[in-house]
């Protein structure tokens, strides 16, 4: 078994989360793989790319699990409905319904400008300053209506109940409509951080570990 972790929005694989779980991994004798999904292009980020980035690697294996945070709990998902390899899930606070979410969070004036000049400018706390962000982002992300996302697969999703970046609901609306998907409500924020050794055990219970 193959286990990949994809780190989320403006994030990268020195965040917490992913180094907790390759410290876990790491002590049952398993490695994780944390591809940097930024790719020093952060500009030019979309739901393809990272994608397009990350399916050799499942390509290349028997079997995967995907494990995910809010925009690559997303991508995951998507990478699972594609590939057969990948036997399951594990997603934290997924980034459902995330351009609804985000795109109603910034304002209207702001995203007409932001088409209009082609770039957002986003803070990135690896890069520790402002970033641009092609539009292209949100047109890429408009081609993968979350709907079509229907293989069965055992899935884990864990979110928090403060979470006021995507909310629990998104969660619960995608669970409800999935029986293979597990959801555990959690009392944390989006970032999940103060939850992880409750997160874990689930995941231990999910994995087999």
């Amino acid at each position: 078994m193959k286990y990949i972790y994809l780190h989320g929005f403006a994030s990268s694989p020195q965040s917490a989360k992913a180094q907790f779980f390759r410290r876990q991994l790491t002590a049952l004798n398993l490695s994780l793989l944390t591809p940097d999904l930024n790719q020093d292009d952060f500009t030019h980020l979309t739901l393809s790319r990272q994608m397009a980035q990350v399916a050799p690697e499942i390509e290349s294996a028997a079997s995967v699990t995907l494990m995910g945070s809010s925009l690559g709990g997303l991508t995951a998902a998507w990478l699972g409905e594609q590939y057969p390899q990948v036997e399951r899930l594990i997603l934290l606070a997924p980034a459902f319904g995330f351009l609804q979410h985000w795109l109603a969070q910034l304002g209207p004036e702001t995203v007409n400008t932001w088409q209009s000049s082609g770039y957002l400018p986003v803070f990135h706390p690896r890069a520790q300053r402002a970033l641009p962000l092609a539009y292209g982002f949100v047109t890429d992300a408009q081609q993968y209506p979350e709907e079509k996302l229907q293989r069965s697969i055992p899935t884990l999703i864990c979110h928090g109940r403060q979470d006021d970046v995507i909310p629990l609901q998104a969660s619960e609306i995608y669970a409800q409509a999935r029986p293979w998907v597990s959801l555990i409500s959690l009392d944390s924020d989006h970032a999940l951080t103060g939850a992880l050794d409750q997160i874990w055990s689930h995941v231990q219970t999910a994995c087999g570990l």
